[in-house]
């Protein structure tokens, strides 16, 4: 009986091999980047506008007046996009009264020739009534490299420029 048991124990003691999927992932990388050029530019419209009162407005053209007129934009006549102006007289209609009068005109910008971004530079700058502009960054040494032996390195850049590492180690076991 001892010796079934002892054989019974050796059988029960001796292991089968362990089964495992070991998975080990080693990521590395180096990103960098470098700012691009960039310009926008709005153009502003023309705005004419009159208010008045104990007024009487007229406009005078070609050595006529017309009393009762009120001037303007004149759309048939326009340069680099931008129209004439026909300006308006105002008398006063009630002489010994109190008047009131705002005029106001805003000039729209010309339309210039296109502007461009190379090299980083913008060149020449748009005269637009809004404009935002961002030169670009330098790569000067900017440079990143990941060898094999998991050293990653990044080397500066000049303005406008970044750079971006990753090192990551995962072990599974199922």
């Amino acid at each position: 009986m001892r010796r079934f048991l002892f054989v019974s124990c050796l059988t029960l003691f001796a292991a089968s091999p362990a089964s495992a999927d070991i998975t080990h992932k080693l990521v590395q990388s180096a990103q960098v980047s470098v700012d691009q050029a960039y310009s926008s530019a709005t153009r502003m419209g023309s705005t004419y506008s009159v208010t008045g009162s104990n007024v009487t407005p007229s406009v005078t053209s070609g050595g006529s007046t017309t009393s009762g007129a009120i001037g303007g934009l004149n759309l048939s006549s326009i340069t680099d996009g931008v129209p004439a102006l026909t300006d308006t007289d105002f008398t006063q209609s009630t002489t010994g009264q109190s008047f009131s009068v705002t005029e106001s005109y805003v000039e729209a910008d010309t339309i210039p020739s296109a502007t461009s971004v190379s090299t980083g530079n913008v060149t020449s700058l748009p005269a637009f009534g809004t404009v935002v502009t961002g030169s670009g960054g330098v790569a000067g040494n900017l440079a990143a490299t990941a060898s094999a032996t998991g050293a990653i390195t990044v080397t500066a850049g000049g303005a406008g420029t970044s750079g971006i590492l990753s090192n990551s180690q995962s072990i599974e076991i199922d």
